[in-house]
């Protein structure tokens, strides 16, 4: 087919349009869960050295926690990124800790409840993949030292999502006491299973914009192509009935040579029946003259027809055992190929097959009584054509 060369600039357009559109197409960052439900559950740890920034990893003085689950937290997240999350916390002051830069000298139960507002970050960075940063602000009660107090809370974390639903949460959250005296501001550290449900999946801003970008280089693409669909239509049109001519032709061919060849091949296996059956003796396998001369005709066909490859199959009548007769056409099928091979026949041009009883001519089958000549019938060879090129 001939392109004009204004089709040629038109192939060119529509390429390069594709390469940019494999530059700007859509990936999974682009794609980010915007709303859920979400419950925590996991264990807390107290900080309330008295120090709440110095010392940020004495674990040996100044951490405190439980050894069982001790955090829960139920929220739901909006798609404009905000969420609000209700959490209960239980933990206990270690003896021997530094507590609002005291020893403690007794074990003393912490308990706080808290509220927050959080903002998810990836309404800002796009989808980051399994790593879902958030930071929050809110307020809460917290029971702690034997001290009762209103807090005012700051929270940063991230979550890690191993799938659509089920994740690791961790966040660090800033507690500083509201008007009270000789209370201590205090840091908690928070680790959990997060598990979210009635999941909804959107597209982030920078998803948008890449959205309305492609869906706008569609629409010139299809443009593009309607114009040379309309230029080339002629061409394509002929070389389409061109195609479709040859396509007919040849079939008509392959038909004609099908045809031929399966009249042929009924041809010849007119003729291998109309040479009739091997039929042998009562418990018998050995060929008689008779069926020597029979066979004879047989190799004188394949000779002139040095493709044709053909099966011999042998049957008994239902006299005997099923074990005995199978062993017997097995032998008869031998010596009927034996014979035929002897004559010249490649090995590769004749197979045999035995099938004892099982395939009767007649209703001779055990326990129906019937005369020497319906058996003798199902006392044969028979010949089949399995190729002929």
């Amino acid at each position: 087919m001939n392109i004009s060369k204004p089709s040629m600039v038109f192939f060119a357009l529509i390429i390069s349009a594709l390469t940019f559109a494999q530059d700007v197409e859509l990936t999974k960052k682009d794609s980010i869960v915007q709303s859920y439900w979400l419950v925590t559950l996991g264990t807390n740890i107290v900080d309330d050295s008295g120090d709440e920034f110095g010392d940020l990893l004495d674990l040996s003085d100044g951490w405190n926690m439980v050894p069982y689950p001790s955090r829960a937290s139920v929220g739901r997240y909006f798609k404009n990124g905000l969420g609000l999350e209700a959490i209960g916390t239980y933990n206990r002051y270690k003896e021997g800790k530094t507590i609002d830069n005291v020893v403690n000298t007794e074990d003393i139960d912490y308990w706080g409840l808290d509220f927050r507002v959080s903002y998810d970050l990836n309404m800002i960075l796009g989808e980051t993949g399994f790593f879902d940063p958030y930071i929050g602000i809110g307020a809460g009660y917290t029971d702690a030292n034997n001290q009762g107090r209103g807090t005012y809370n700051a929270v940063i974390g991230f979550r890690t999502w191993f799938s659509d639903h089920w994740g690791l949460d961790f966040n660090s959250t800033g507690k500083w006491a509201m008007d009270i005296e000789n209370a201590t501001n205090h840091i908690q550290h928070a680790l959990g299973v997060a598990y979210r449900f009635e999941v909804e999946k959107g597209l982030s801003r920078k998803g948008e914009e890449k959205l309305a970008l492609l869906e706008e280089m569609e629409k010139e693409q299809q443009r593009i192509q309607d114009s040379i669909a309309q230029a080339e239509e002629a061409a394509r049109l002929a070389e389409r009935l061109k195609k479709e001519k040859e396509a007919a032709e040849l079939a008509a061919a392959e038909k004609a040579k099908r045809e031929a060849e399966d009249a042929r091949r009924a041809a010849l296996q007119t003729k291998l029946n109309n040479l009739g059956n091997v039929y042998f003796k009562l418990n018998s396998s050995y060929l008689t003259s008779k069926d020597k001369e029979l066979l004879d005709q047989l190799v004188a066909i394949m000779e002139d027809e040095p493709n044709l490859v053909v099966k011999v199959t042998a049957h008994t009548d239902s006299r005997g055992t099923k074990t005995y007769n199978q062993w017997l056409s097995e032998r008869r099928a031998e010596r009927t190929v034996e014979y035929i091979i002897s004559k010249g026949i490649s090995e590769g041009r004749i197979s045999h097959e035995a099938f004892g009883e099982t395939q009767l001519v007649n209703e001779c089958e055990d326990g129906v009584r019937c005369t020497e000549e319906q058996h003798t019938k199902n006392r044969r060879s028979e010949f089949v054509i399995t190729a002929f090129d």
